[in-house]
């Protein structure tokens, strides 16, 4: 393998761990402000990456987008919590789930502000860096966002799905993981070509905002 490659991969492991560490560690922390201490009990609010990381979702998927070229997507072992024990019932438990997401959203949206600042670099492993900061959390934001379970948007569904639906969405979510994988398996060019289209318009957005 090159060693810009190996370069690469290693920004790319790095903006993942950071990333996604962040990600669950806002889920912990909402929880915890909305009355629920189960993640902290459980040694989940903590930014140690080692307690978030799932060696499917956090490692092999998004690695293995990065060597094929494609959009960076991935996850990590879910935070838990109740959502008998969080205040705003339903809402609330919306509000733990999108927690995660909208911290990808946000440090994408501060790491392109740095990049536009610096005159938007193309070169280098700094430019390397911020690129990948702004694309992998991105691809974190618009995939976990995704309203099936058990990824985070499925949370917000729930919130305003009759009962007949979030039936429907509890059996499914029991599954967690291996529907995931079916997902990636089975649609994968159509979900990569979904998550490009999804990234492209916020980078739209966000250069609409720096005026790049």
């Amino acid at each position: 393998m090159p060693e810009f490659d190996i370069v690469h991969l290693a920004i790319v492991l790095g903006v993942i761990l950071i990333s996604m560490t962040l990600h669950e560690a806002m889920h912990a922390f909402v929880a915890y402000w909305l009355g629920d201490d189960t993640a902290r009990r459980e040694g989940r609010l903590t930014l140690n990456p080692i307690k978030h990381i799932d060696p499917f979702l956090t490692i092999i998927l998004p690695l293995g987008l990065a060597l094929l070229g494609g959009p960076i997507f991935g996850g990590a072992k879910p935070v838990p919590f109740r959502p008998d024990m969080v205040k705003g019932g339903d809402w609330g438990a919306a509000l733990v789930a999108v927690g995660g997401p909208l911290t990808n959203l946000f440090i994408a949206f501060i790491v392109f502000g740095i990049w536009a600042t610096l005159g938007m670099p193309v070169q280098g492993i700094g430019a390397d860096i911020l690129i990948t900061a702004v694309s992998v959390n991105l691809g974190f934001f618009v995939f976990n966002m995704l309203p099936i379970p058990p990824l985070d948007g499925s949370r917000v569904l729930y919130a305003v799905a009759p009962e007949v639906v979030r039936k429907g969405m509890a059996f499914i979510e029991q599954y967690g993981i291996i529907l995931v994988f079916a997902l990636v398996l089975v649609a994968g060019p159509l979900l990569g070509a979904y998550m490009s289209s999804a990234i492209e318009f916020f980078i739209n957005i966000f250069s609409s905002i720096f005026r790049t």
